[in-house]
């Protein structure tokens, strides 16, 4: 197992990893037709000639190219899952770092688990919906969106944090267990997991009453996974059919998806040893972007970090590393 515990001063001497000179990051928005459900919101960060400028994202701002053409042929694609409650912007800096580095970044609005929708969160059409989703867009990525001829359909990964990692997980050969919700919650009442799904009313403590279907991919050839939530649903042999390369972030200090039941789940049950990153003394909304002030004050919860550390300090390294993680993996 290649693992290290992160300070996030220590990656700051990692070269930035095969950055296109030049190149600005062109960005669009687009909506993606759904046979089974409402039109998905995504968000593409890539390459581009064109000249940047500053522009709002939500409650965010970056620099971008916005509808400018995209650079390059034969470009990698990297999908991005969003935790609950988020958005496509949740991990816009991650997406713009992987842009900067030649990559396609596409980031979609989860139906049902999102800011501004929330009918999914807590129930179990969540968990089973939620890779449903992200193969709908990918495959609109590469069949039908206006530039799909310049990627390439055999170097694509996912990046996925929290419910998103579930999420990743699941596309590349994870099959949950949803029992394993209730059986946790028998035994720890007092799981940040339980007390989630009681006070949103959901059904997730509840017998399934048809087996799921999961949606697996293999297209995707290499997975970053931060703070996965619900990882214990996979234990007991769950994970036993994923092949692919893993990189697992932790926060040592996690009070949303707990290391003992999640991460440590997932870590054990994976058939090829993840290479895993440890960033101590901090909680589990540390990979979401560093915040800006409207969203400091709009969520301070997810916000927050402990006296000391910087979370724009840490991303910049964060980022890096995620960046030479899929340039090893697809080859780029």
């Amino acid at each position: 197992m290649k693992f290290s515990i992160i300070a996030f001063t220590a990656l700051a001497i990692l070269p930035a990893a095969m950055a296109s000179p030049g190149k600005t990051v062109g960005f669009q928005q687009v909506s993606v037709p759904d046979p089974e459900g409402k039109p998905i919101a995504m968000a593409i960060w890539y390459p581009s000639d064109a000249p940047a400028a500053d522009s709002p994202l939500g409650m965010f701002s970056q620099f971008v190219a916005t509808n400018a053409p995209l650079a390059g042929k034969q470009l990698p694609l990297i999908l991005i899952s969003h935790g609950t409650s988020g958005s496509f912007a949740s991990h816009f800096d991650t997406a713009l770092a992987l842009a900067k580095a030649g990559f396609v970044a596409a980031a979609i609005t989860h139906t049902g688990d999102s800011f501004a929708d929330q009918s999914y969160t807590g129930n179990q059409i969540n968990l089973i919906d939620r890779p449903r989703q992200i193969r709908v867009a990918l495959d609109y990525l590469l069949e039908s969106w206006k530039d799909h001829a310049q990627l390439d359909s055999e170097r694509i990964g996912m990046f996925g944090f929290s419910l998103g990692g579930f999420t990743t997980l699941v596309m590349i050969g994870g099959t949950p267990d949803l029992t394993q919700t209730a059986k946790l919650c028998a035994t720890r009442p007092d799981a940040p997991e339980c007390t989630f799904v009681k006070r949103r009313h959901g059904d997730q403590l509840e017998p399934v009453a048809v087996a799921p279907v999961w949606v697996h991919d293999e297209r995707i050839k290499a997975a970053v996974i931060a703070a996965p939530a619900v990882g214990f649903l996979f234990e007991g042999g769950g994970l036993k059919q994923v092949s692919v390369a893993v990189e697992l972030w932790c926060a040592s200090n996690d009070q949303q998806a707990p290391d003992a039941w999640n991460s440590g789940i997932v870590r054990k049950e994976l058939p090829k040893p993840p290479e895993e990153h440890a960033v101590p003394g901090v909680d589990h909304f540390v990979f979401l972007a560093p915040c800006s002030e409207a969203l400091a004050k709009a969520a301070p919860a997810i916000c927050q970090d402990p006296s000391g550390f910087s979370r724009k300090e840490f991303h910049v390294s964060f980022n890096r590393t995620v960046v030479a993680f899929f340039s090893r993996e697809l080859k780029h």
